[in-house]
């Protein structure tokens, strides 16, 4: 009787030193749901990227991981990467060469414009496909530069986001528990170092991408006030 007593409060002590580490499997992720996934996917792709390239990557696997609804996550995930990834093809579309210009480094600039003039559709399904840390943002913004018509560049990024998406959501569908796991006896006990280091770099990042895309636009306006 003793014995049995001692090993049921041996399991009890296991089953409650576990209990913590399990809750803190990214429970700040989590929190956010499928509004918060639409939201980072629409940084994620927009002219202002988060500082974490895949960030909308890794908040689907963790969140389907987390016993959430991948047929609901994964459509959540491409909706909102194609309205960011519009918007950053508008922008293109809008401030046109001299935008991709003042936007890229130099030695990228004429590799790019002549991948998107030769291979239009091609360059935005490879760039929506592509893994992180390859920057999207130079991609889509070439594309509304360079002349792709709105239709093909969204057949084509949307096309590239849904096999990309569908893909991530079945691996977490398929393999999450080994991701939550690994979180859980690797990360758990830095959920808010990484949260909040999480949230200053995207603050900054937003910051900085407001002041960057003024200082672009200046020029414009100054031509204009002239012309």
């Amino acid at each position: 009787m003793l014995i049995a007593t001692s090993k049921a409060a041996r399991a009890a002590a296991k089953h409650v030193a576990r209990g913590p580490q399990h809750s803190l499997i990214p429970h700040w992720l989590t929190h956010l749901g499928g509004l918060g996934l639409f939201a980072v996917a629409v940084l994620d792709s927009s002219p202002i990227p988060l500082p974490i390239p895949g960030s909308t990557d890794l908040l689907l696997l963790l969140l389907v991981s987390h016993h959430g609804n991948p047929l609901l996550l994964a459509p959540t995930a491409m909706l909102g990467s194609v309205i960011g990834g519009y918007i950053t093809w508008k922008a293109g579309k809008k401030g046109g060469e001299a935008l991709l210009d003042r936007s890229l480094p130099q030695r990228f600039h004429e590799r790019l414009k002549r991948l998107a003039k030769q291979h239009s559709i091609l360059s935005v399904f490879a760039a929506g496909m592509l893994p992180p840390p390859i920057p999207l943002t130079p991609f889509l913004l070439a594309a509304g530069a360079l002349g792709v018509s709105r239709d093909r560049f969204l057949a084509a990024f949307a096309s590239a986001r849904v096999a990309r998406y569908s893909l991530i959501a079945w691996a977490a569908a398929t393999y999450g528990r080994v991701v939550v796991q690994w979180w859980t006896r690797k990360l758990a006990g830095w959920s808010s170092v990484i949260l909040w280091t999480f949230i200053v770099l995207l603050v900054g990042s937003i910051l900085f991408g407001i002041w960057r895309y003024r200082r672009q636009r200046r020029p414009e306006k100054e031509e204009r006030a002239f012309a």
